[in-house]
């Protein structure tokens, strides 16, 4: 452990050290070796360290075959005597308050519910741990909250103790290690121990405070959303920047803002049945409309061609058309861009096969559909006009 940096002093933020080595892996990147380092590799929930080494940027760090890769943009021209490597110092901190916020608030639960934690991650915007449990209430999880912020308000101390397997039975362990040696546990004393590798404050009060976002049901557990330290600063500042907007948009005060959004959603649902309603009436007008001007024989023939009209549009059309008149025949094409769109009807008085009519008519444009004797549709691509089409089927259906 001695070459691991960051688990003599999570705090380091630059370094020097050798290149033992420098290659490249099986898909071409670039890694060097060195022979001690600050960079944390990703491991235990918590992603990878960023910063730079002898000026070149490191962009991922992975412990492979015992070894930690720092992977590089290009390699580094100068691999003699001692490099310099710098964290993102503004990174690491984060994933420290993370880290050890998230041991609070799993052993929060723990104390009060015997909630055990199993599955934790750490993201680049919010945190989750996984419950064990298939129930969480309001109420739980404000008591949860509470008592982790009590815990960083009280500032304990946050201590690391490396142990063997024996001596493991003289701590009261959160949950079992994975870990046969080297195992390393961080402690909250008279509060929380558990075995981990992730780098942590050496305080409670670093962490700042908690607060958690969200939670659902998945399968047999809960997951739970929060965020620790400067997160919750840049949550509260992200979603107060919304409210302001919307108290603007809503024109409403933000105690407000829940039932003047409920006003607007019913006020639309309202208008959009209206809506609705306007478009049937018109697409009855315009039934009528068409079966007036059409032939007068013993069975009404009504061809028409449209632009950019929806062939939904063109269903619901040719199906009041053929309600009002059981002796109609209907044949619709509409160009949208570079497809068309065709409907054949018929009202129960016809004995024409739609089907047969429209398989006669999707080869010429590639098209695909289908339908019954009564009913049949397709589209495919403009390779001839819509007026071309619909003459097409006229000659074929007669």
């Amino acid at each position: 452990m001695e070459n691991k940096l960051y688990y003599q002093d999570a705090y380091i933020q630059a370094f020097t050290a050798k290149v033992l080595k420098q290659e490249q892996d099986s898909a071409g990147k670039w890694y060097a070796c060195l022979n001690q380092t600050a960079f944390y590799p990703t491991g235990g929930g918590q992603p990878h360290d960023l910063g730079t080494l002898a000026e070149q940027t490191v962009i991922n760090v992975e412990e492979i075959d015992g070894e930690i890769r720092h992977y590089l943009v290009g390699p580094l021209q100068e691999i003699c005597g001692e490099i310099s490597g710098n964290i993102d110092w503004e990174r690491r901190l984060d994933h420290m308050q993370q880290h050890a916020g998230q041991h609070i608030l799993s052993a929060s639960f723990d104390h009060l519910f015997e909630y055990k934690t199993i599955g934790f991650h750490l993201g680049a915007e919010l945190l989750t741990i996984d419950l064990e449990t298939e129930n969480l209430t309001q109420q739980q999880v404000q008591k949860a909250e509470a008592l982790a912020n009590q815990i960083i308000l009280e500032n304990r101390p946050i201590e690391i103790k490396w142990v063997t397997e024996e001596e493991l039975s003289q701590f009261s362990l959160r949950k079992e290690t994975k870990v046969k040696e080297d195992i390393r546990l961080v402690i909250i004393p008279d509060f929380d121990y558990n075995g981990c590798g992730g780098t942590h404050p050496t305080t409670t009060g670093e962490v700042n405070s908690i607060k958690v976002l969200d939670w659902e049901r998945q399968k047999k557990k809960v997951r739970v959303q929060f965020v620790c330290g400067n997160r919750v600063l840049k949550q509260l500042g992200q979603k107060q920047k919304v409210l302001l907007e919307l108290t603007k948009i809503l024109n409403a005060p933000e105690k407000e803002m829940e039932q003047a959004a409920l006003r607007l959603l019913e006020n639309n649902k309202t208008l959009e049945k209206e809506l609705e309603q306007t478009q049937e009436n018109l697409l009855h007008y315009e039934a009528q409309d068409l079966l007036g001007k059409s032939n007068q024989n013993e069975q009404k023939l009504i061809s028409e061609v449209f632009i950019d009209r929806s062939i939904q549009d063109l269903q619901k059309l040719a199906r009041i058309i053929t309600a009002e008149d059981d002796t109609a025949i209907v044949y619709f094409v509409s160009q949208n861009e570079n497809r068309l769109q065709v409907v054949c009807a018929r009202g129960t008085a016809g004995t024409e096969s739609m089907k047969k009519v429209i398989a006669k008519a999707l080869p010429l444009i590639k098209g695909k559909g289908g339908g019954n004797d009564s009913f049949a549709q397709g589209g495919g691509e403009a390779m001839i006009s819509a007026e071309q089409m619909l003459q097409h089927i006229l000659k074929t259906a007669q």
